[in-house]
């Protein structure tokens, strides 16, 4: 039986960063109402979730007692320092009294407010979520230009660009690298709370008037880039909950790393899972099981027909080719040329490598394929079955069964389990190698493969928790990076989840 070591409760898995420790403790059920979604349909629910409830409220704009300063004097300070966390200069300025101005700032509009018209009805115009403090001289450089990639730089501060860039006959202005995330996340978030305002002036330059997907196609694809470079930090956690404690809204770009996939990026037809997509802080709360589907993930056949399958060589040695597609064999490696008795042995390394395959909402995976083998009594020393991961990450998998070698009969390979690459898109790989001494090549051949398993199913209405009774809900266990995991079969850290209850453990 395993050992839980290493217990931690909820309070002690909140994020700590450079201005303070936050109690960053989500409540699951605040995001229910995106599940099962993707595209439009998603960009629309965290619309109307972050800002059409009627449960937020924002601070009054300018210094003072519950004013924008009041409120960045903890979203934007150095707790041990008072020092501004200022994203657009490198300058170092400190705070004062709690709610006044400092000189030399500004509160900056990252998303312009021009771009709306500039009212200060809509709460776009005092959302902390796109106000910042600001060097006085850069607000002014940067103007209501788009944000992008600037390569013509007419002011530059060694923080933040600003000049002609890389797209269109406008300005823009560009953060450093290390800030490119947060305002990315940062622009998904306005434009999905604010997706009902009228965009005019220079946010046309970025913008489109509709609610999907709102930016130009230019915008949203660099910011996709910037924010897959530049991932969540404690420092953005910390923020998102200082101001979610302000505002009683959140910025879910920043709870979920890779939401913006499913709203503009590579899932976006596949269903959200707020239970086990990737989360930058800990959730408090759980959902019960939804039913689960079984679906055929993909199926190929390789009768005369490569199916975007992909050669990869290594080494051929002085061969033109190892792998093949052809009617006869399907996919086909061999390493040898001659005649019966007169053969020659080439040391090679080729691999065939399947398009991507999304596991991001598998609960279970598994694959099977039909190969035939001959010249080879060992194949396991000499060809695997593989996965490549995100990362490009190698791994062997376990084939259970293996031709005999001695005819060219096809069998198939039996199930082999992806459970552990669930929740990750991978790639297939089929890796043939040989040696020349050993006085003889294998000849392998693939004819079919299939990859089967279960999904939640996207069409269910998720209950309300009952907070006060944890244990009425089943214990799940997630790895760090969200995977769901079988706690008897995985080795490593873990977050176990049961109701309300949170707990980090090291099962070994």
């Amino acid at each position: 039986m395993k050992r839980l070591r290493i217990y931690l409760a909820a309070a002690l898995l909140s994020a700590i960063s450079a201005h303070g420790a936050v109690n960053a403790q989500i409540d699951l059920n605040y995001y229910k109402s995106l599940h099962g979604l993707s595209g439009a349909e998603l960009k629309t629910a965290i619309w109307k979730l972050v800002g059409q409830s009627s449960n937020i409220t924002m601070l009054s704009y300018g210094s003072g007692n519950n004013h924008t300063w009041w409120g960045f004097y903890v979203t934007d300070r150095v707790a041990s320092t008072n020092e501004v966390i200022d994203r657009y200069s490198n300058d170092k300025r400190y705070f004062g009294n709690r709610g006044a101005a400092i000189s030399g700032m500004n509160i900056e509009h990252s998303f312009p407010k021009s771009w709306w018209g500039g009212s200060e009805t809509p709460n776009a115009y005092r959302d902390l979520y796109n106000l910042m403090p600001c060097q006085s001289n850069i607000n002014s450089s940067k103007s209501n230009y788009s944000m992008g990639v600037v390569t013509s730089p007419t002011t530059n501060n060694g923080c933040t660009k600003v000049g002609a860039g890389s797209v269109g006959d406008f300005n823009l202005w560009e953060p450093a690298d290390q800030w490119k995330g947060d305002f990315a996340r940062g622009y998904m978030y306005m434009a999905s709370a604010y997706q009902d305002l009228t965009w005019t002036s220079r946010g046309l330059n970025s913008l489109d008037n509709n609610t999907w997907p709102t930016f130009q196609t230019w915008a949203y694809e660099l910011y996709l880039n910037w924010a897959r470079n530049d991932k969540v930090n404690e420092l953005e956690v910390n923020r998102n909950q200082t101001v979610s404690d302000i505002q009683g809204n959140r910025n879910p770009y920043v709870d979920f790393p890779n939401l913006m996939e499913y709203v503009w990026g590579d899932s976006v037809d596949i269903p959200l899972d707020v239970r086990t997509t990737v989360k930058s802080a800990p959730f408090t709360g759980s959902l019960p099981d939804v039913p689960a589907e079984d679906v055929t993930i993909v199926k190929y056949n390789f009768d005369a027909n490569t199916c975007d399958w992909t050669i990869s060589n290594v080494d051929l040695g002085t061969l033109q080719y190892v792998w093949q597609n052809v009617a006869k064999y399907c996919w086909k490696a061999q390493a040898a040329k001659g005649t019966t008795g007169n053969m020659t042995y080439y040391a090679t390394d080729a691999s065939i490598v399947s398009p991507e395959i999304n596991l991001t909402t598998c609960l279970t995976a598994q694959m099977d394929f039909d190969h035939a083998m001959k010249y080879c009594s060992t194949p396991e020393d000499l060809l695997s079955a593989e996965v490549i991961d995100e990362s490009g990450n190698v791994t062997k998998l376990s084939v259970a069964n293996w031709p005999p070698g001695t005819n060219w009969n096809f069998i198939n390979s039996g199930a082999i389990a992806l459970n552990d690459f669930c929740g990750h898109k991978i790639r297939l790989a089929f890796h043939y190698t040989s040696r020349a001494e050993d006085g003889y090549c294998p000849t392998w051949e693939i004819s079919a493969l299939k990859v089967t398993g279960t999904r939640r199913s996207s069409s269910v209405t998720l209950p309300q928790l009952d907070p006060e009774n944890s244990s009425a809900y089943p214990a799940e266990y997630y790895s760090i990076d969200g995977r769901r995991v079988n706690p008897d079969t995985f080795r490593g850290i873990v977050i176990r989840r049961q109701g309300t209850l949170i707990q980090k453990l090291l099962l070994k």
